[in-house]
């Protein structure tokens, strides 16, 4: 008798295992973990200026307020290696050192850290804190000649500059040179940064928000110079973290200082404003590009050119051009970065690296040049698709770029219309997303006990996108059980080491991990069975504390054994860990790819654009949970929306300070800017770039969907905003050039 298959859970959209305890208030965040005293509350005290030395510093008011147990300075915070030491360290793993000189690196920096019974306490406290610094005047990046040191890297591994082809092709009939700016921009996780930690001895105990447990512990081990075994990150649930959690920052360190120094658990969760300052944020972008093709529209040239800030002491350089190089075949391609090291807080990953800001400008490039060319831009992009990487020359594992164009234009009921009226106006647009996916170490256990219940253990995180939920999917599917039989256990340095959350890689990698545990203890039952059944052992399922075992001849019936007549009860659990690393994927070019439509209403009147409609259809292999994966990209193409539309940070220039700082002012997408969002999947499992066939999705929802909703307003008006976001303004000083008043 064969297996029914047909109630395998893995890939079925089911809710979110830890739904419940996440509505009732059961899953407790970072800042609302309890030790057996209560913690202290600490508060920052958050430097005036950009940069510069402190040369006042007074705190005695501060100390004797009601309430206050210290207040800690570079004078009393203890030793510290420094900042962003040692150099051979990843820059999740270097020193994140603060308070440990006089030394102000940014606007908006901790000076001191007051610690008191209560919030309301520490912060009234805060703010008797005198100080002086003597300023120097911050460099920034305002102009794109400004930036140029080439990176030694880009984010995800990339070559600061590559260039590939014939230079001197003769597809330059139709050629475009144009300049595309977008603002530094912020993550905005609804959760803000925040950490408890507590010393007992030697051992340090951490609750903070971060996506990476790992190189947390790691960054602990070197900042603090502690031995790695005497500190316990643990982050079993964490409300966001789009890239400004993937290291630890400024609320870990000064949560541990005071925990060290006071010998009592410490909180220190940041406010809305900390957060802009005191978390890692994205840079702004001078994109350059000069792009042709013949008079039939195939692409001659593809020249893509980005300069970007790069805070000081954080070597992190963002691979805005990488759409540039691979997502269409062209005679020439060339992409180049340069950088200025600039006077900032920390830049880093913000929702999707690079490609979020790189589709923006490039896809909306490629539309004027295919406009200018007097041809469709679906029709274009879909002739200029590449057959192998168009730079490396390498075989895609899969490539259903084309199919998403085709089939999304179909379903979204795409209609360019490229003749602008007056009035309300409405606009398509299209755009295409490619985004690398990557393979990464990771580890996690699998372990069955006498009743049939299986434990999944990882120090994998979960940032809000399912990987409770996939994780029990994939385990309940590997042995035809319920998801409710079930346990995973997340977040917590002690269990096995897994890659953490973020890049597209977490589900994928750990979900492989995880497949791989349960194939070794199938193999474990199977051995245990031998006696029993020595040649006919097929697959197995748990049916409540009974092994089913079909034998490989499908004619015949499966037999049921107790799993405490096979095993003897103190080998109970019984636990196998599995682990992937680079060698479990090929060398071929892996990409998960999709493309985004939109529509558009616009008020020539008024300049006001208003969504009608997003729509997405995605290649990304196996989907391991319909829901889940629906809700990642989504709200990665709300995000696009954002970026369009209201997403900006504005700079002062005399003290490199935010000038909006705070939701009030930095505008993120609310359900009013947004109308209807849907999208569907091409689901090809993809074994050659994951073992279980999964690949990257968290990040292609906002690759491409701004352009498109961008493409859409100059489908509707006739006017091309190169700035973004495309607000009225923008809208309204390109409609009088068009109008040529």
């Amino acid at each position: 008798m064969k297996i029914d298959t047909s109630k395998n859970v893995l890939g079925k959209p089911i809710s979110r295992v830890d739904g419940i305890l996440k509505v009732t208030g059961q899953a407790r965040y970072a800042a609302e973990q309890q030790f057996d005293e209560k913690p202290l509350a600490g508060w920052l005290v958050s430097s005036d200026t950009a940069i510069g030395e402190i040369t006042q510093l007074s705190t005695d008011k501060a100390e004797n307020a009601e309430g206050v147990h210290a207040v800690l300075t570079y004078k009393n915070a203890g030793p510290l290696k420094p900042f962003s030491k040692p150099a051979s360290e990843s820059r999740f793993t270097q020193s994140r050192a603060v308070l440990n000189e006089p030394h102000i690196r940014h606007f908006g920096a901790p000076v001191a850290l007051v610690i008191a019974d209560t919030l309301e306490q520490a912060r009234y406290a805060a703010s008797l804190v005198e100080y002086t610094i003597d300023a120097e005047t911050p460099d920034l990046l305002l102009s794109p000649d400004q930036a140029t040191t080439v990176p030694d890297s880009l984010d995800g591994g990339f070559e600061a500059d590559v260039e590939s082809g014939d230079s001197d092709h003769n597809k330059n009939a139709v050629s475009i040179d144009v300049d595309y700016t977008t603002p530094s921009q912020i993550s905005a996780a609804m959760e803000p940064h925040a950490t408890i930690a507590n010393f007992d001895g030697d051992k340090l105990t951490v609750y903070t928000s971060v996506q990476i447990i790992a190189s947390a512990v790691e960054a602990l081990a070197v900042t603090f110079e502690l031995d790695a075994e005497n500190i316990e990150v643990k982050s079993p649930y964490i409300g966001g973290g789009f890239g400004s959690k993937l290291g630890l920052h400024y609320d870990a360190v000064l949560a541990c200082l005071g925990a060290r120094y006071l010998k009592r658990p410490v909180k220190v969760v940041l406010s809305r404003r900390q957060v802009f300052y005191n978390s890692p944020h994205r840079g702004n972008s001078f994109q350059s590009m000069q792009l042709s093709c013949d008079s039939e529209g195939l692409l001659g040239g593809i020249k893509h050119h980005s300069a970007m800030p790069r805070a000081k002491g954080y070597e992190f350089a963002e691979a805005s051009g990488a759409g540039a190089r691979v997502t269409y075949s062209a005679e020439h391609i060339k992409s180049t970065h340069r950088i200025k090291d600039a006077d900032i807080p920390l830049i880093d990953s913000t929702r999707s690296p690079g490609d979020a800001i790189g589709s923006l400008a490039f896809e909306a490039a490629i539309d004027e040049l295919a406009l200018k060319a007097g041809i469709d831009p679906l029709t274009f992009r879909i002739k200029n698709l590449p057959q192998v990487h168009p730079v490396s020359g390498k075989r895609f594992t899969t490539h259903r770029l084309g199919d998403c164009l085709q089939d999304g234009a179909q379903k979204f009921g795409w209609q360019h219309k490229a003749a602008p009226k007056k009035g309300k106006v409405i606009g398509h647009g299209v755009a295409s997303a490619m985004r690398m996916n990557v393979l990464v170490p990771s580890a996690a256990s699998i372990s069955i006990d006498s009743t049939g219940k299986l434990t999944v253990r990882s120090d994998m995180t979960d940032i809000g996108t399912g990987s409770y939920t996939i994780l029990a999917q994939i385990a309940a599917g590997a042995f035809h059980t319920q998801v409710d039989n079930v346990d995973v256990q997340l977040g917590d340095s002690s269990l096995p080491t897994s890659c953490g959350s973020g890049g597209s890689f977490g589900a994928a990698s750990t979900g492989s991990a995880l497949m791989k545990a349960c194939e070794l203890l199938k193999q474990s039952l199977k051995k245990a069975l031998e006696k029993k059944l020595p040649d006919s052992v097929g697959e197995l399922a748990l049916e409540g504390d009974t092994l089913v075992v079909y034998a490989r001849d499908t004619h015949s019936e499966p037999r049921r054994f107790l799993l405490r007549e096979l095993i003897d009860e103190s080998e109970f659990p019984l636990t196998e860990i599995g682990e992937v690393s680079e060698d479990d994927t090929g060398d071929d070019e892996q990409y998960s790819c999709g493309a985004h439509f939109a529509e558009v209403e616009v008020d020539t009147h008024t300049g006001e654009v208003r969504l009608k409609r997003q729509y997405g259809i995605f290649s990304a292999g196996k989907i391991l949970n319909e829901k889940t994966a629906s809700s990642q990209i989504k709200g990665g193409m709300v995000w696009g929306a954002g970026y369009a539309l209201t997403e900006g940070i504005h700079h002062h220039t005399d003290t490199a300070s935010f000038i909006n700082p705070d939701f009030g002012e930095y505008h993120i997408a609310v359900n009013r800017d947004i109308a209807d969002v849907a999208l569907d999947f091409l689901e090809t499992p993809d074994y050659e770039a994951s073992p279980i066939g999964a690949k990257g999705i968290g990040e292609l929802g906002i690759t491409g969907a701004g352009a498109a909703i961008a493409n859409a307003i100059a489908d509707a008006t006739g006017v091309r905003v190169r700035e973004f976001p495309i607000t009225m303004d923008k809208v309204m000083e390109g409609l009088k050039g068009n109008n040529g008043s």
